[in-house]
């Protein structure tokens, strides 16, 4: 294109969209040529009276400005691509520390168009970019790897569990006997105790401890890793089915792994599962101190230059495990836990309702249409009543108060045979908690029936081998107290059926 002819065209006051119509040009063509006329402030008149070679230096001298305007621009693309995986950082914001240095620099429009150009470069393969201390990708590697059984000296195989924060690269691997539930949250926890704080999100894949059931858009997670992410403020986001690429980072994690730490510890012999992660841990440590064979830092360099101060911190406590079941509250205000024979109590307007109990190693917690309504200590003792004051409704005698003295005391106002009989019957169970309500029961027959026929019934199943509250009901309820024969007579009586040897014909 001649210069000289658009030149002209403009001093005679042609508008751009006519000259880029005459001259089959672009209009943005014509535009930029007309934005570099105005920035060398020279008059049409000038411009005019230039030869061509005149003006073809011109742009060339200012097109020699624009080359080194875009050297300085792109020694610091590394430093944007770097910056933009800390959380928040976007490409406003650079703009603006690099205008701050280079006031003669680009601006915004072109800022981005320049580092979006080098960036489609530098990336065809069309990788993701991981935000710091977004996300952590969790697996289970295809491979095995085993220790050897000191008694049998069979090969025991042991699954192993690897994690990476996808933003530095920086991995955990551990080795478990199985990837059943337990094994998966006590890798997780580890986990996020090696990195030393929390992810916004825990991106698994469609792990069988983990999901319930797997789903495109809504899979299920079970109860036990929803309390895992809400003890640890994140959320639990598994990869969608068949779809490797939403995990390829830690695709790509799995066989470094197996090149760097399974192959150097095949030529090794393990004896435990103990001495095996010791050895993994070596191996790991190594690993992430490595550099990059594309750059001059390691996994440990970035995640402590990056990722690290951007993790959420650990809570106070780690996570245990829970177990659940479900039971209805009592008419004594409590909830059984029977994996444990233990009473809780909840707050006694709840009673007849069914609860869900959730506990592990050291608490109990009850929660009705999911809200909580009880926290105890976890007892692991056998017929203990653990029992909360507030809990119980005005008046109520409290199970604190109950003990065998309790029990013998009130016996006592009835007669010596409902003494004896209420110590034997706790005397039966080695936590005398057991017999408590029982007593409860039998001495609240007085007031049905009456204290004199109560003790003379006592007396009576003293006969028994055994003392329970329904012997001493079902002899009121038939009045066998008011007969003159013990109850022995009344129940081994001779009669037709009774069997042994001196009656077998």
């Amino acid at each position: 294109m001649e210069l000289n002819t658009l030149i002209r065209l403009k001093r005679d006051g042609w508008s751009n969209r006519k000259i880029a119509k005459t001259l089959h040009l672009d209009r943005k063509t014509v535009d930029s040529y007309v934005k570099r006329f105005k920035e060398h402030n020279l008059g049409y008149e000038h411009l005019a009276g230039l030869g061509e070679a005149e003006l073809q230096e011109l742009f060339v001298q200012e097109s020699q400005v624009e080359k080194e305007r875009y050297g300085t621009l792109s020694g610091y693309f590394d430093y944007f691509q770097k910056e933009l995986k800390k959380p928040g950082a976007t490409l406003q914001q650079l703009h603006c520390d690099y205008i701050e240095k280079h006031p003669d620099g680009y601006r915004l429009t072109q800022f981005q168009h320049h580092f979006r150009k080098w960036k489609s470069r530098s990336d065809t393969s069309g990788k993701l970019v991981h935000k710091a201390a977004e996300k952590l990708f969790v697996d289970f590697c295809g491979k095995k790897m085993g220790y050897v059984d000191r008694n049998s000296g069979e090969v025991v195989p042991v699954e192993v569990f690897i994690g990476i924060l996808p933003c530095s690269q920086y991995t955990f691997v551990k080795a478990v006997p199985s990837q059943n539930r337990e094994n998966t949250i006590s890798c997780m926890r580890d986990c996020l105790a090696y990195f030393s704080g929390v992810p916004l999100a825990i991106v698994s894949d469609n792990l069988r401890a983990v999901v319930t059931k797997a789903h495109k858009y809504a899979p299920v997670i079970n109860k036990t890793f929803q309390d895992f992410a809400r003890h640890y403020d994140c959320v639990i986001d598994p990869a969608r089915p068949y779809h490797p690429q939403d995990k390829a980072l830690v695709e790509r994690s799995v066989t470094l792994v197996y090149q760097r730490i399974y192959y150097p510890l095949a030529k090794h012999t393990f004896f435990s599962l103990e001495d095996l992660n010791h050895a993994i841990r070596e191996k790991l440590e190594l690993y992430n101190d490595a550099l990059f064979s594309h750059g001059s830092f390691s996994r440990r360099q970035q995640y402590l230059e990056i990722e690290k101060l951007y993790l959420k911190p650990l809570p106070r406590y780690p996570f245990y495990m829970r177990e659940y079941c479900r039971g209805k509250v009592q008419r004594t205000s409590h909830v059984y836990l029977s994996v444990d024979k233990n009473y809780y109590s909840v707050p006694h307007r709840y009673q007849g309702l069914y609860v869900e109990v959730q506990y592990n190693q050291n608490v109990v917690e009850i929660f009705y249409n999911q809200e909580r309504i009880a926290s105890h200590k976890r007892c692991l003792q056998p017929g203990k009543y653990t029992t909360t004051e507030g809990h119980m409704p005005s008046g109520h005698r409290f199970f604190t108060e109950w003990n065998p003295t309790y029990f013998e005391e009130r016996a006592g106002l009835v007669g010596p045979n409902t003494v004896t009989y209420i110590t034997r019957l706790l005397g039966q169970y080695d936590y005398p908690e057991h017999g408590y309500k029982q007593c409860q029961g039998i001495l609240a027959l007085e007031r049905q029936y009456s204290r004199d026929r109560l003790e003379v019934a006592c007396g009576k199943a003293l006969d028994c081998h055994r003392s329970h509250y329904r012997t001493i009901e079902r002899i009121l309820s038939k009045g066998i107290d008011l007969w003159e024969e013990t109850l022995h007579d009344t129940l081994f009586s001779d009669h037709g059926n009774i069997r042994g040897k001196e009656n077998y014909k």
